[in-house]
C-alpha cells in the first residue's frame, strides 16, 4: 500500500516525512510509455508532491509544474488534500532521450525553463484567484530546484531526498521549523539542522529504491527520538469530467470549435492523465454553447460566474 509517514524530531525544530508511492506509480504509467529519464523526472516530482501537500493545512489542490525549453515541455503533478494523485507529461515531437539524461538538458536546455506551484483551495471566495509561485528552474535535480523554491518563496529550510524508477517513487523531506520557546539558541537548532541533514545525506539513491520506508527510517535516524503520527495512504485519482472538457471548448469558443468540427466531423479528446475518451459531435456542441448562451441570459447583473 502506498504510504506517507509524517514524523518529528523529540527536542529539535525539525519535522519529516518518507513516502512511498508504488500503487499510484503504476497507474500513471499506465497511460503512457515514457522514456527512462523523463520517468524519473516525473516519478521524483510525484513524491515531492505528495511530501510537500501533506504539510499543508488547507483544503484543495496543490499543482507543481515544470514548462521546460528543451525535449520535455511539461511535467505536471497534482496533489489534494486527501493525497489524490495524477500525474502526466508532454514531449516535443520526434525527439531521442538518452537513459542518462539529467533535468538541465531535458527541460531547461535554453536556460528559459521555469518552475511553477499552484495552490489551489477547493471551496474558494467569490473572485478569489489560486495562489501560483513561480521561479526560473535553478538547480540540477527536481529536489533541488523544490528546495531552491522552498527557500526563495516560503522562507522554509527545506532538504529533499528522490528517487524513482519503473515500480516505485520515494522521496525524504526534512524540514528546519521555527524555535519555539524552549531553551535552545539557534547555534543549537542549527547544529542539531546540520546533524539530521547530514545523517540523510547518508541516503543513495539505489537504497532509497530498494528499501521500504520504515526500514529506511530506522536506518538513518536509529540514534535519535522521533515521534511517528499515524501513516496516511496517497492514491491515483483523476479529476477529468465530460463537464470539465466542455468548458474547455467554452473556452475555445464556437468558431474554432466549429472550424474543428468542420474538417473532424467530430471532436475525441483524451485525458492526458488518466486516458478517459470524450466525444463531442456537432450536436453535442451546438447543445454546449446554447446552453452557454442560455446562462449569460439568466445571470444577474453584477454575479460573478464560475
Amino acid at each position: 500500500m502506498d504510504t506517507l509517514q509524517r514524523f518529528i524530531f523529540e527536542n529539535a525544530a525539525v519535522r519529516g516525512e518518507l513516502v512511498e508511492i508504488s500503487d499510484t506509480w503504476q497507474q500513471v504509467q499506465a497511460r503512457k510509455e515514457y522514456p527512462a529519464a523523463v520517468r524519473t523526472l516525473l516519478g521524483e516530482m510525484v513524491a515531492a508532491a505528495a511530501l510537500l501537500s501533506a504539510n499543508l493545512k488547507f483544503n484543495g489542490m496543490l499543482v507543481m509544474q515544470m514548462h521546460g525549453d528543451g525535449p520535455v515541455r511539461l511535467l505536471v503533478v497534482e496533489c489534494d488534500s486527501e493525497l489524490h494523485l495524477r500525474a502526466t507529461a508532454k514531449l516535443a515531437e520526434g525527439v531521442e532521450i538518452p537513459d542518462a539524461a539529467g533535468l538541465k538538458q531535458l527541460v531547461n536546455a535554453h536556460g528559459r525553463g521555469r518552475f511553477v506551484i499552484t495552490l489551489d483551495p477547493k471551496d474558494k471566495l467569490p473572485g478569489q484567484q489560486p495562489y501560483q509561485g513561480i521561479v526560473p528552474l535553478t538547480g540540477e535535480s527536481v529536489a533541488v530546484v523544490i528546495e531552491n523554491y522552498m527557500l526563495r518563496s516560503e522562507q522554509l529550510d527545506t532538504k529533499l531526498w528522490l528517487a524513482a524508477n519503473e515500480k516505485v517513487s520515494r522521496g525524504l523531506l526534512l524540514q528546519k521549523l521555527p524555535k519555539e520557546g524552549g531553551s535552545g539558541t539557534e547555534v543549537d537548532d542549527l547544529e542539531t539542522w546540520n546533524h539530521t541533514v547530514t545523517l540523510a545525506s547518508t541516503l543513495k539513491t539505489e537504497e532509497m529504491l530498494s528499501t521500504d520506508i520504515n526500514t529506511l527510517l530506522r536506518r538513518l535516524f536509529w540514534e535519535e527520538t522521533i515521534r511517528v503520527f499515524e501513516p496516511r495512504h496517497p492514491s491515483f485519482q483523476c479529476t477529468c469530467t465530460r463537464e470539465k472538457v466542455g468548458d474547455m471548448l467554452l473556452m475555445l469558443g464556437k468558431p474554432e470549435v466549429d472550424a474543428a468540427l468542420a474538417d473532424l466531423g467530430k471532436l475525441a479528446i483524451n485525458c492526458d492523465f488518466c486516458g478517459q475518451h470524450y466525444e463531442f459531435d456537432k450536436v453535442d456542441c451546438a447543445q454546449l454553447f446554447a446552453t452557454d448562451i442560455a446562462g449569460d441570459a439568466m445571470q444577474p447583473a453584477g454575479d460573478i460566474k464560475h
